[in-house]
């Protein structure tokens, strides 16, 4: 399994007991949805290796206890602070104006009038408020995802249509007045 074929899902952070278990803390706005999983793919030394599930339960709301199949100590040491992740096939299809980050790259932003804002070169999701990192002519511009500005998400044309505020797009546009 490639990496670009994957999507991250966690991290195993610690050992559970004694019995060869491990923390599975996920990084889901939608945890419900990973209630039986089979198996996962770790990333050992770059490379993405699957590891079957034998049980599983949750411990909180983001957080599965599991164990392994066939799992040995060392299996279950070196499982400890790795990435997790799962195949992009895997992921239920969204429909409408919902969307997945990795699905919306190299997607084009256009405002209510349908002007171009920008091709969608990444999405952070590290900060509070999630954004996109747009390409302009070779402007950066960054847009921050709201909810109620995405009017329409255009598979087919790969366009995301939104209602931005006045004036939003002119602060990266704008060449800064320099005091003399």
């Amino acid at each position: 399994m490639n990496k670009k074929d994957c999507y991250f899902l966690g991290k195993i952070t610690r050992r559970h007991g004694l019995q060869g278990n491990v923390m599975l803390k996920l990084d889901t706005d939608q945890p419900e949805i990973y209630n039986k999983l089979e198996g996962i793919f770790l990333e050992v030394n770059g490379l993405l290796v699957p590891f079957f599930i034998e049980k599983q339960q949750w411990s909180k709301a983001d957080t599965k206890i599991i164990s392994f199949k066939n799992a040995s100590e060392q299996m279950v040491e070196q499982s400890i602070g790795k990435n997790v992740f799962l195949p992009l096939s895997s992921l239920p299809i969204l429909t409408g104006n919902q969307f997945y980050y990795h699905e919306v790259v190299g997607f084009t932003i256009v405002d209510e009038k349908n002007t171009t804002c920008g091709e969608i070169k990444e999405v952070n999701d590290q900060t509070a408020q999630h954004y996109f990192i747009l390409n302009l002519n070779g402007k950066e511009i960054i847009i921050p995802i709201i909810k109620d500005w995405i009017l329409n998400v255009n598979r087919e044309e790969k366009k995301i249509q939104m209602q931005l505020p006045e004036g939003l797009l002119d602060v990266f546009l704008t060449k800064a007045i320099k005091d003399e």
